[in-house]
This record gives C-alpha cells, sequence and structure tokens, in this order.
C-alpha cells in the first residue's frame, strides 16, 4: 500500500488544489510544492529500503481489479523501474520550483502538474497489461493540456501532434495486448494480463512474435522518440513551459525505453535478436542525424531538443546490444539524460525569461554579465558531451562497450555521435557565453537568482556525483539486469555449428533447451 500511496498521492493534492479559490496563488503553490516534496522523500524510503541481491519485484501489492476478466491492481518496483519512480518524484518536485512565476492559471497549471506526475509513476508501477496501458493513456491529457495551454506561440499544433502520435502508437500497442491476452487464456487456460506471468508463459510462432514485437515497438519508439517517429518532438520542447520540456525530456521519453525493456526484450526474446540490427542502425542514424540537425539551429532550446534525438539513440543502442554492459549503459544513461537535458531546459528557461527569445544571434558574451549564470551552463553542457567525470560520459561508455562486443562497426559508428556533440554543444557555448558582449539588451541582465540555483544546483550535483562515484545507481539495477540478460542474451539464439555437416542446424537451440537434452543423455548414460 505505501508504493499506491506514493503514487496516488500527487493526484490527491491536485484534487485538494481544485477547491483552493484561485486567488489565493500563494497557498496553490506552496500546497503544490509541499505534495511534490513529500512525495519525493516518500520515494527516497523506496530506494534506501530497496534490495539490490535479488532481481524480483519489490514492493508488490496485488489485488483483483476487474475479477471477470481476471485484470488485477498489481504494482512492484524492480532494478529496471525503481531509478525512475524516483527520478520522476525528483524531476516533478524540480518543475514545482521552476513554474514558481507562471503567471495564468496557476491552479490549473498545478493540478495537471500533479496530475501527470501520478500518470508516469503509475507506468512505472504497473504489472498487469491492462492496468499500464491505462496509465500510458492517462499521462497523455496532462501534458497535452501543459503544452496546449501554456506552451508558446504555436502550442495548439505542438499539442495536437504529441497527441496524435502517441495514440496512434499507443492503439496498435492495445492491439498486441489483446492478442496476448487471449493467446494466454487459450494457451494456459488462465484469463489474466499478469505481466510476470506472461512473461514466463508466453509462446508463440517467430512470425507471430515479430508482428506483436512491431506492434509494441512502434508505440516505444514514437516515445522514445527513434528516427524516423521523432518529428513531434522538436515542436513539443520549444512550444513547451520549461518545466513541460524538462519533464517531457527528464521522463516521458523514458517511459519509451522502459517498455521495450519491459515488454519488448522479455516477451520476445528471438524476435528481439532479430530485429537487433534493424534497431542498431536506426539508433545510428538517429545519433548522427540528431546530432548533425542540432549543429545547424539557432533557437538554443530546440538545439537541446534535437540533443535528445541523439542521446536517445545511444539508449536504445545499449538496450539492444542485448548485454549486461549495453543494458547498464542504457539504463544509467536513461537517467544522465533526464538530469543533464533537464538542466539545460532549465538553464534555457532562465534567459527566457529575462530577454524573451532564444535565438542564439541575440546572445554572446554573456559570462561577462552573468558569471555563475554561465558556470552551470557549462558544467551542464560538458555533461551532454560526456566529458569523464561526469555522468553522460558513465553511459556513453558502457554503451559503446556494449556494442562494441557485438559489432566494432555499429560501435565505430556511434562514437561520431560523441564527437559531433562536442561540435554542436561547445560552438553554441561559445557563441552565447563568449565572443562580445555587443547587443545592448544584454547588458543589464541580472545573474541566476536563488529560486533558479534552488532547481539547477542539485541537478549539477548529480552530474558529478554519477560521474565520479555512479556505484550505488549501478547497484540499484544489477540484478536486474542480469536477469534479463540470461533471457535475452544472443547467445541462447544463435545458430550452433553443426561440426558434423560443416554447416549449421536449420533450427535454433535455445540454452534451456540444451540443458534439458544434456540431462537426458546423462540420463540415458546412467542407465
Amino acid at each position: 500500500m505505501f508504493l499506491t500511496f506514493i503514487t496516488f498521492l500527487p493526484i490527491i493534492g491536485a484534487f485538494f488544489l481544485a477547491f483552493f479559490p484561485k486567488e489565493n496563488e500563494g497557498a496553490i503553490k506552496q500546497t503544490a510544492l509541499a505534495v511534490a516534496a513529500a512525495d519525493f522523500l516518500l520515494s527516497l524510503l523506496l530506494w534506501t529500503n530497496f534490495d539490490n541481491s535479488t532481481h524480483k519485484m519489490q514492493y508488490e501489492f496485488n489485488v483483483s481489479w476487474i475479477e471477470s476478466w481476471g485484470i488485477n491492481y498489481h504494482i512492484g518496483l524492480d532494478g529496471i523501474s525503481l531509478l525512475l519512480f524516483v527520478m520522476t518524484t525528483f524531476l516533478t518536485l524540480i518543475c514545482i520550483i521552476a513554474s514558481w512565476d507562471v503567471k495564468k492559471h496557476i491552479r490549473e497549471y498545478m493540478m495537471a502538474m500533479l496530475a501527470l506526475s501520478t500518470g508516469m509513476l503509475g507506468v512505472f508501477i504497473s504489472l498487469d497489461l491492462f492496468m499500464f496501458y491505462v496509465f500510458w493513456e492517462f499521462q497523455l491529457v496532462p501534458m497535452y493540456i501543459i503544452v496546449g495551454v501554456w506552451g508558446g506561440p504555436r502550442r495548439i499544433y505542438a499539442a495536437v501532434k504529441f497527441f496524435i502520435y502517441t495514440a496512434v502508437g499507443s492503439l496498435l500497442m492495445l492491439v498486441a495486448i489483446l492478442w496476448i491476452y487471449f493467446h494466454i487464456k487459450e494457451t494456459t487456460g488462465i484469463a489474466t494480463a499478469d505481466i510476470l506471468f506472461i512473461t514466463e508463459n508466453i509462446s508463440a510462432p517467430l512470425d507471430i512474435q515479430k508482428w506483436l514485437w512491431m506492434a509494441f515497438f512502434l508505440a516505444f519508439a514514437i516515445k522514445v522518440p527513434m528516427f524516423p517517429f521523432h518529428t513531434w518532438l522538436p515542436d513539443a520542447h520549444v512550444e513547451a513551459p520549461t518545466a513541460g520540456s524538462v519533464i517531457l525530456a527528464g521522463v516521458l521519453l523514458k517511459m519509451g525505453t522502459y517498455g521495450f525493456l519491459r515488454f519488448n526484450l522479455p516477451f520476445f526474446p528471438q524476435a528481439s535478436y532479430d530485429f537487433m540490427p534493424f534497431i542498431a542502425w536506426l539508433s545510428i542514424i538517429g545519433i548522427v542525424y540528431g546530432a548533425l540537425v542540432a549543429m545547424v539551429q539557432e533557437d538554443l532550446k530546440k538545439l537541446v531538443a534535437y540533443s535528445s534525438v541523439s542521446h536517445l539513440g545511444f539508449v536504445m543502442l545499449g538496450i539492444f546490444a542485448l548485454n549486461e554492459y549495453g543494458i547498464q549503459g542504457a539504463l544509467i544513461q536513461n537517467i544522465n539524460h533526464g538530469i543533464s537535458t533537464g538542466a539545460l531546459f532549465l538553464l534555457v528557461g532562465v534567459i527566457y525569461d529575462r530577454r524573451h527569445t532564444r535565438m542564439i544571434n541575440e546572445f554572446g558574451g554573456l559570462s561577462k554579465q552573468m558569471p555563475v549564470y554561465a558556470i552551470c551552463f557549462m558544467i551542464a553542457a560538458l555533461s551532454s558531451i560526456g566529458l569523464p567525470g561526469m555522468n553522460g560520459f558513465v553511459g556513453e561508455f558502457l554503451v559503446l562497450l556494449g556494442i562494441f562486443q557485438v559489432n566494432g562497426l555499429w560501435a565505430a559508428c556511434a562514437t561520431s555521435g560523441v564527437i559531433l556533440a562536442a561540435c554542436y554543444i561547445l560552438w553554441m557555448f561559445q557563441r552565447v557565453m563568449f565572443l562580445e558582449l555587443k547587443n545592448p539588451k544584454n547588458m543589464n541582465l541580472k545573474d541566476i537568482n536563488t529560486r533558479e540555483l534552488i532547481t539547477i544546483v542539485p541537478l549539477l550535483i548529480l552530474i558529478f556525483w554519477i560521474g565520479l562515484y555512479p556505484k550505488p545507481f549501478m547497484k540499484t539495477f544489477d540484478a536486474s539486469v542480469n536477469h534479463l540478460v540470461s533471457k535475452v542474451s544472443p547467445d541462447n539464439f544463435r545458430p550452433k555449428k553443426d561440426h558434423g555437416s560443416g554447416g549449421h542446424h536449420a533450427s535454433l537451440i535455445t540454452k534451456t533447451e540444451l540443458a534439458k537434452l544434456n540431462q537426458k543423455l546423462q540420463k540415458t548414460s546412467h542407465n
């Protein structure tokens, strides 16, 4: 019940905010802040009491929801979902503080932010397919409202595009969920949508697996977003308010990568292996394309948005390395991207609040006028590049190490993304922070204030913490990653050489089947 309380606390807070007089802006903000802070602190208790030695779900709670259909309210956390859960509560708190200067409809804005938090948390704890789908769809609504009401000039276009893209992908995922539900009912005689039960009992011909895999892939690839399903992202980022961009980059995109780890890999391991080259090349294209497009952007926010396409390409590449280093790198890079890109969006928001423009050519020499701001921006920028000693290096190094074990060419191509990231980030930083302070509108800008520092400094601390001592984070998901790798390792599905004929077996032999065959041979030999 503790996990349920943490998940639904934000939306309970949003419900009570509805009864506050809209004129009482101070009380509305303070209440939203208190709810978000309490939720984050409670989520830290989950982390500190988490057993790192097991891959099994913890804080599990399972009761019947729609009994006649076999649908349960089943929740829990493992190493793969825990850090994403905690990061969601953390970034929600940061975004509430960052939204202190919102001017219109403050009560409704805070309600939408808190409701969005519950929707995102629900995705990471759901252990029932239908329950997962409910939360997956629910979080669309508050995000649509945040972009559509508090966004920029083209906010309606961006909000509708975001909603349509995600909803279309989700509908195909629903079809796949229904097929799995009836397939499990037919093969086991049990009507259930339990994710853990399905993971252990799903069995379908490889051609069917591939169709199901593609249905889930489309939903998650749009959310990541992978190339070429990324076109909704720059519009949503540019038009969203600052806090909306932080949540979008820090959490919503991670729901896509989480979906691959929770469903595509364990449900369809052989299909995942067969699609590995497809995902690898799409990821590499996304890494290079995102970096090249970011390099030519004149809008700071759009530059950071396209950098997300590039960085999430590394995450996908790590996931589909299907080995321990790759998946560990993908998980830690998921967290790193939320921290580094979240910090960049907050910092872009700082100068937008002062100048009401994000055009790079409008700035220059800001380091002289805003030295503290420049230092914060430098740390976030170097983190995004992946400088050793900062968090980005840890994730990218593990991903490249993992994919190098699979294919050296893929690793070499992906490495170009690191070089290109240095190009577009450092060039942008030079143009904004250095050169000559010519524009008279920049000569009286105030440096970053205390409230803004409160939102930025925790992210900067995490940048160095993970970069210098990632062990507490890595230990959280080690056991879960090892268990997942044992199921999806390419060694389980590669054709075994037939030494008798000099060719290959027509069928694929998994480790489990090989172990059973050895047991039979030992019994025969003993008899």
